[in-house]
């Protein structure tokens, strides 16, 4: 099959849609198929054929129309999750504007912005995309429930985005002190990821003479990044002040693959506390699967098979310090259940194997051709 994907950002830009889209195609490719990309200006790749628009706005559907005509693709698969369109409406209105047919994979349904109390007309021009489009793809359980109308329509995981690290590594750790024990947090920090509670919980446990530290692995936000993240990673920078936890956070800035899995392994916890709850559609949690590590993250909005209390995570309610405090406190003394949390992190990775996934992707495409 000759395939088109499209994304709304692609590496060497951050970002967890534009990772999944790279390592999509790599794998489509590998399996035999022609994979072309469209996303913006800068994106690059030594493997791929990639294209670029100028931007988002109203030009970008005749340019993808045009795009899709000079390569006549058996199908084109749109990335779609609103921010990395820069909250753009006009890429809701691609399936009816290209010849091939269009199979949107969600990542996940949050609307965009139109203009002051759009109301509805948001929940709309999202619903009119996966309306129109031959098929969809859900990457986690809660957006599969929303389109279940849908008949078209299938729920296929992302795989991490960060390679394993070998099992003989671990290094990097935030401090010279060995002795401490060291919490893990892994991807953008805005407000739901429920890092805030986070802080509240080891200021607390540090307060009771507990020595611990938190890292913060990789950058802080996406280059596309909203406002209103930026504003409550400086609030967040004000109350870690006013904790006087400043020696206790490490930030490590923005980090290659490889240097990344290396700090993933390096904690003693990762600490993932979502405020929407833990699912599929997190990066940062496939990583931390992927790397065997021990999680703490907060219980699902809806239910996930998969994901098991105390045997392959520890699961807390969303939005609570005190919640977080007790079970922290609870695994620093209880080395046994972290390592049975890191066998069964470890039993987790083939739910998220990228070649399963491309396969599964192939499989879908070829049943709307």
């Amino acid at each position: 099959m000759k395939i088109g994907l499209i994304s709304g950002e692609f590496p060497p830009m951050p970002g967890g849609v534009g990772d999944y889209t790279r390592r999509l195609a790599e794998r489509i490719q590998a399996q035999g198929h022609d994979v072309h990309i469209l996303s913006r200006a800068g994106s690059t790749s030594e493997g791929l054929k990639i294209s670029a628009v100028r931007n988002w706005g109203p030009g970008c559907l005749p340019a993808i129309r045009d795009w899709t005509r000079r390569q006549a693709f058996d199908l084109v698969n749109l990335q779609y999750q609103t921010a990395a369109y820069d909250m753009s409406p006009f890429i809701h209105f691609l399936p009816r504007a290209i010849d091939a047919p269009l199979v949107a994979t969600f990542h996940d349904l949050r609307y965009p912005y139109l203009f002051p109390k759009a109301g509805p007309l948001r929940n709309w021009i999202v619903r009119r995309l996966a309306q129109t489009s031959a098929g969809v793809i859900a990457t986690n359980q809660e957006d599969d429930l929303r389109l279940s109308h849908l008949p078209t329509r299938r729920l296929i995981p992302i795989g991490s985005n960060i390679p394993r690290a070998d099992d003989r590594e671990r290094s990097a750790r935030p401090s010279a002190d060995s002795d401490a024990f060291v919490i893990g947090h892994f991807g953008f920090v805005s407000a739901l990821k429920g890092v805030e509670h986070l802080i509240e919980a080891i200021a607390k446990l540090r307060a009771q003479g507990l020595d611990l530290r938190l890292l913060f692995i990789g950058g802080r936000s996406n280059a596309a990044g909203s406002r209103a993240d930026l504003a409550f990673q400086s609030a967040l920078d004000e109350r870690i002040r006013q904790l006087e936890l400043g020696g206790a956070v490490t930030w490590t800035g923005y980090l290659p693959d490889e240097a990344v899995a290396s700090r993933l392994r390096a904690v003693d916890l990762m600490a993932l506390p979502y405020a929407d709850g833990a699912s599929y559609r997190r990066g940062s949690l496939m990583a931390a699967i992927e790397n065997g590590c021990a999680i703490l993250t907060t219980e699902p909005a809806v239910e996930v098979e998969t994901f098991a209390h105390g045997c392959n995570l520890w699961l807390v309610a969303p939005g609570s310090a005190e919640a977080l405090e007790r079970a922290i406190r609870h695994l620093m003394n209880d080395r046994r259940q972290l390592k049975r949390l890191r066998i069964g992190a470890a039993h987790l990775r083939s739910q998220f194997d990228w070649d399963a996934i491309a396969r599964e992707t192939i499989v879908f495409f070829r049943t709307l051709i």
